[in-house]
């Protein structure tokens, strides 16, 4: 079952749960995989099953996560599951707060932290790797000149794209496909 579209955060304790470098991992692992036992959510992110058991609680209680007991064998098997596909949140909206503010840039730090790790992680990986994906991943950059309405409906259309590439029905065609992470920045700045 696909969680519900994309929740808009504007809670600070939200994003407090979401500013941890494991939590986002964990996150990341439901998107990837779907629902998990706590088990091989530990054994995903390297993790001891306790340290995973505490994050899936804190992300609980921000309601990010939610528990899928009907998968269980037994009961003392917790899986987890996403609430939302995903979470977005607007800096501009913790403004009227010093401490909000601060809370949603670090998020938001994590955030771009998290996209550059992935990103370097490809580039250091194994020349075998490589060689199998040969040229599909790819980087690109483009300086354009936007308005704030040009680049929100940029951010709509590309948004739109990788939702029908994450939306569409895989076909049962025997090749193997892994998770891909794509990610895109189009933000004010100076060359």
């Amino acid at each position: 079952m696909e969680p519900p579209e994309v929740r808009a955060v504007t809670d600070t304790r939200v994003l407090a749960a979401l500013a941890h470098p494991l939590r986002r991992r964990l996150m990341d692992t439901l998107k990837v995989n779907g629902p998990c036992p706590v088990g091989t959510l530990a054994e995903q992110t390297g993790h001891a099953p306790a340290n995973v058991s505490h994050h899936m609680k804190v992300l609980a209680a921000a309601d990010l996560v939610t528990e899928a007991p009907e998968l269980a064998r037994d009961r003392r098997e917790r899986w987890w599951r996403l609430v939302n596909r995903g979470v977005r949140w607007s800096n501009a909206d913790f403004d009227h707060d010093p401490a909000a503010r601060a809370v949603a840039d670090a998020a938001s730090s994590l955030n771009l932290d998290r996209h550059a790790a992935l990103a370097r992680a490809w580039w250091e990986a194994d020349d075998d790797a490589h060689a199998r994906w040969a040229d599909a991943p790819f980087s690109t950059d483009r300086w354009l000149h936007l308005t704030p309405e040009e680049l929100a409906e940029l951010s709509g259309q590309l948004n739109d794209l990788l939702a029908r590439w994450a939306d569409r029905a895989i076909s049962d065609d025997g090749r193997r496909r892994e998770p891909v992470f794509v990610f895109a920045h189009g933000v004010p700045a100076r060359p």
